[in-house]
């Protein structure tokens, strides 16, 4: 499959600038996480409020790549979703109190991606998906699907939130919340190039250090050609291209 990364954002805790990333992706470290979220003031205070943390980090670097009245697919994609909005669920749960259908409603996973849709004014496309380790390579194959089947242009989405602590000894794959945004092209577009294949896994091949899409943000700043990305039996392979 071949990508155009036409143009990209990533914020996490800390790191919101071209200039912040740059140095994060020179010297890569475990980002003090803290709770801290994007303002998202291009909404008004009503429509924030309704947000949570996982969907101002979405909508922070989505909404940029986005001109406005574009209409473009959407993808979405997290491997853990609102974890922390959940977590509060169960524990309603738990204390026999009464649960919100409001809050239940948002805590699926394809709440953002609605609420991104409501927020846009966007009348197209729209996908929610979760997977393993390599859940950013499968948000690129459902924008390649969907280049396949006539967009000329795909917005994708990745996004992680720090998970509650009860959660620590069976989430270990967030180091800290980050959400990245690609405006993603096909071979005729302008921007970095790339290509990915999927390849046979190899037992002993080393794991990324990062998640993947933090990965593929650090490979774009400091300009790598080649990136190998292992899931549970898929060997995901990057390849820069002229």
């Amino acid at each position: 499959m071949d990508f155009c990364i036409e143009q990209f954002q990533a914020w996490a805790p800390g790191l919101d600038t071209r200039e912040s990333w740059q140095s994060w992706a020179q010297q890569p470290v475990v980002v003090p996480d803290g709770g801290m979220q994007p303002s998202c003031d291009f909404l008004p205070a009503m429509q924030r409020r309704r947000l949570s943390r996982l969907a101002r980090m979405t909508m922070h670097v989505a909404w940029p790549l986005c001109a406005e009245h574009e209409q473009l697919p959407f993808v979405f994609a997290s491997r853990h979703g609102e974890t922390p909005r959940t977590f509060a669920l169960l524990s309603e749960v738990a204390d026999g109190q009464a649960l919100s259908p409001t809050q239940f409603g948002l805590s699926v996973h394809n709440a953002i991606a609605g609420q991104w849709s409501i927020l846009r004014g966007q009348h197209g496309e729209s996908v929610a998906i979760a997977g393993e380790a390599d859940t950013f390579e499968h948000a690129m194959l459902e924008a390649a699907t969907l280049l396949g089947e006539g967009a000329s242009t795909v917005l994708v989405v990745i996004a992680e939130e720090r998970p509650p602590a009860a959660y620590d000894r069976w989430i270990e794959d967030v180091p800290f919340s980050y959400a990245v945004a690609l405006r993603v092209g096909g071979s005729e577009a302008s921007g970095a190039h790339w290509r990915l294949r999927l390849a046979a896994n190899r037992p002993l091949a080393a794991a990324a250090a990062w998640p993947h899409a933090l990965d593929f943000v650090r490979a774009l700043h400091i300009g790598a050609d080649t990136l190998e990305h292992r899931g549970k039996a898929r060997r995901w392979i990057w390849q820069r291209i002229p």
